[in-house]
């Protein structure tokens, strides 16, 4: 004799399974976070609202002045004053941290020195005085001290050009800050590995250099980043002696129309413009350098845009379910 087929189903409901008691999740309503939304959209509405429709700023003129060339070179004077500044400073600041980490007490001193005295007084009063130091010394000389014996001597005002001062003044002032970046960074590496550097034989400039400098580039990078738009934005006090960079430019242009307010938002477009493009290779040093503190590492933006993109492709149709049917037999 042949038994009548049951469902799956069916042998559940049979067996008395019952969803009556089951506990709905309910999500906890949030009202306010909707109104505080609104709230800051409808400012940021109001604010772009009074800009746009500002009888007293001439648009026309932004957009006539924004790629005009006299803005273009101050741009181009700009960059290349802080890549050569902070490329310099940079190499410095390496020198005085392994100067600061020294045993030597010479070493160690001038070093301290240095970085108290620069860190110590204002980047503006460093401009200013590196361009009046031709007020300090007529020329500049190299012989023997305290002999009349002189091997090479130019004018100071030739050689220390307003170019020059603010390159020397950044440059130098810069150093001191990065020098202290550094310093923590070797400090955050930790003591066994320089121990076992030294145990194998490496020199300690071999060690600083190949063992104690990579590993502290995690720590330094961020900061280091955080200082090079510094530098980039430090530019515009070079205006106070003459450097011909981005924001004097536009100080020259703007005392000829009396448009300052417009030019002012040039100049602060570039400036937005090209911290924007600096934070790009900070972004993926920082992951170059953060891959042995993590094992997952976020993914760039970049990699969330290709996986959001591929998530909206439609993907194959699914099967149809099948019912599996349970036979009783007698």
């Amino acid at each position: 004799m042949t038994a009548p087929t049951i469902s799956r189903g069916s042998a559940a409901a049979d067996q008395g399974f019952s969803t009556d008691d089951d506990v709905e999740a309910i999500p906890l309503r949030r009202p306010w976070r909707w109104i505080s939304a609104v709230v800051v959209l409808a400012l940021i509405v109001w604010f772009v609202g009074i800009i746009a429709t500002n009888p007293n700023l001439d648009f026309t003129t932004v957009g006539a002045f924004l790629f005009d060339a006299r803005i273009l070179e101050g741009v181009w004077l700009t960059i290349l004053i802080t890549v050569i500044s902070m490329a310099v400073s940079t190499v410095l600041a390496i020198v005085i941290a392994a100067m600061r980490l020294s045993s030597n007490p010479v070493l160690l001193s001038v070093a301290w020195f240095y970085v108290w005295a620069f860190r110590g007084t204002p980047v503006l009063v460093q401009i200013v005085l590196w361009g009046y130091l031709g007020l300090l010394f007529d020329q500049i000389r190299l012989g023997i001290p305290l002999t009349d014996v002189v091997f090479w001597s130019m004018d100071t005002n030739a050689l220390v050009t307003p170019f020059i001062a603010g390159l020397l003044a950044l440059t130098l002032n810069q150093a001191a800050y990065s020098s202290e970046i550094v310093r923590a960074g070797m400090m955050s590496v930790d003591e066994g590995q320089r121990e076992a550097a030294y145990s194998l034989g490496m020199s300690p400039l071999y060690t600083f250099r190949r063992v104690l400098l990579p590993q502290a580039m995690r720590v330094i990078i961020p900061p280091m980043g955080n200082e090079l738009i510094s530098m980039l934005k430090n530019t515009s006090l070079l205006s106070v002696i003459a450097v011909m960079e981005l924001y004097t430019q536009a100080s020259v242009i703007s005392s000829s129309n009396l448009k300052q307010v417009e030019l002012l938002i040039v100049v602060s477009i570039w400036y937005l413009l090209m911290t924007s493009v600096l934070s790009v290779p900070q972004y993926y040093l920082e992951r170059r350098f953060g891959r042995g503190s993590t094992r997952n590492l976020p993914p760039t933006p970049l990699q969330r845009l290709r996986a959001a993109l591929q998530s909206r492709k439609p993907g194959p149709a699914p099967a149809p379910p099948t019912h599996a049917v349970e036979v009783i037999g007698a």
